[in-house]
């Protein structure tokens, strides 16, 4: 990050704006065009100069491109840490400049709104459909306590660390486990789904949620970047999963910890017909030898009964000295090259 680039970026009074609606969530292109009353090729413009400047990033999914701040007040580097602190005492102590940032959140709590009606009209389309599959199992609150217990039991209370939540859906655990790590990505293949967990998790601040669209067989994430990796309800989805874990494994720290919670093994075919799911749930041979073979010492294993389906919950320690997972070693056509 320049000084100079910096400054010449913060320059323009629209991208003060931007940055400071940027400090309060992630946004796309197209919402900030609209909460700024530009066309979308001008607020791109300005979203090119700020992120040539190291003061944002931008992010693909589908069709849309979203921005989020690369700037905090207690984040590295130090030149843009000031620089965030800068803009939030240039809110506090500019009139104007105060009033403008004002009206333009009012505009975009109209965003945020509008992302809720969405999600709570995509629930009650699908409402019926989801409600007879958790009929088959063990209620959720059971299972979310279950889980943060033996998570509990791992790190005895303490912090997840850097969590990565595989196949988040409508964003739930990683919103129940917000509060207990340094930051969390929210992952989907969907971006339906994200767009779901979007307004669900849009009250927490904008550094310390990601979202992020992609396959779980192709991870894209550095080696090693998380302390705990979580799969809710999401491993019956995977054709090879064996290919999912060597990726999980690969991006897992040494001491890091994985939860799988998923079903034990059943004969539902109807689940497989008519909620796509690839596995009818899995035994705890399976899973072990899975951890196992990706790098992972298990702990004992967790069932929550239901009728018919059982919840079973999986944790495991990644292993000290097998380092990052090479993808390569993951068999079937979906590992990465």
């Amino acid at each position: 990050m320049q000084l100079e680039a910096l400054l010449r970026a913060l320059s323009d009074p629209t991208r003060l704006r931007i940055m400071r609606l940027l400090a309060y969530m992630e946004l796309a292109v197209g919402e900030l065009a609209q909460v700024l009353g530009q066309s979308q090729p001008r607020v791109s413009r300005h979203v090119r100069i700020l992120c040539d400047a190291g003061l944002a990033v931008r992010r693909k999914e589908g069709g849309w491109v979203f921005l989020r701040s690369a700037i905090g007040e207690n984040r590295a580097p130090p030149l843009g840490s000031a620089a965030a602190r800068l803009l939030s005492i240039g809110e506090r102590d500019d009139a104007i400049f105060s009033a403008r940032c004002a009206e333009d959140r009012r505009h975009l709590a109209a965003i945020r709104a509008d992302r809720e009606a969405k999600a709570e009209d995509y629930f009650s389309r699908h409402a019926e459909e989801w409600d007879r599959l958790r009929l088959l199992h063990c209620p959720d609150g059971p299972v979310e306590t279950a889980l943060s217990d033996a998570l509990d039991a791992i790190t005895s209370g303490s912090t997840l660390g850097m969590l990565l939540d595989v196949g988040t859906g409508t964003g739930r655990m990683a919103e129940l486990f917000a509060a207990r790590v340094t930051h969390v990505t929210a992952f989907d293949k969907s971006q339906e789904m994200l767009q779901i967990a979007r307004a669900r998790l849009q009250h927490f601040p904008a550094d310390h949620v990601d979202l992020v669209q992609g396959d779980f067989t192709a991870l894209p994430f550095e080696d090693e970047t998380y302390d705990t990796v979580l799969f809710h309800q999401v491993m019956h989805y995977a054709q090879e999963p064996e290919a999912v874990l060597a990726e999980a494994s690969r991006v897992t720290r040494e001491g890091g910890i994985i939860a799988i919670v998923d079903f034990s093994a059943h004969d539902r075919e109807e689940l497989r017909s008519v909620h796509a799911h690839a596995r009818l749930g899995f035994s705890d041979e399976q899973i072990l030898a899975l951890l196992s073979d990706a790098g992972f010492a298990s702990a004992p294993a967790i069932a929550l009964p239901g009728t018919p389906l059982t919840v079973k919950i999986w944790t495991a320690i990644k292993k000290s000295g097998t380092g990052a997972k090479p993808v390569a070693a993951a068999k079937g056509k979906n590992a990465r090259r």
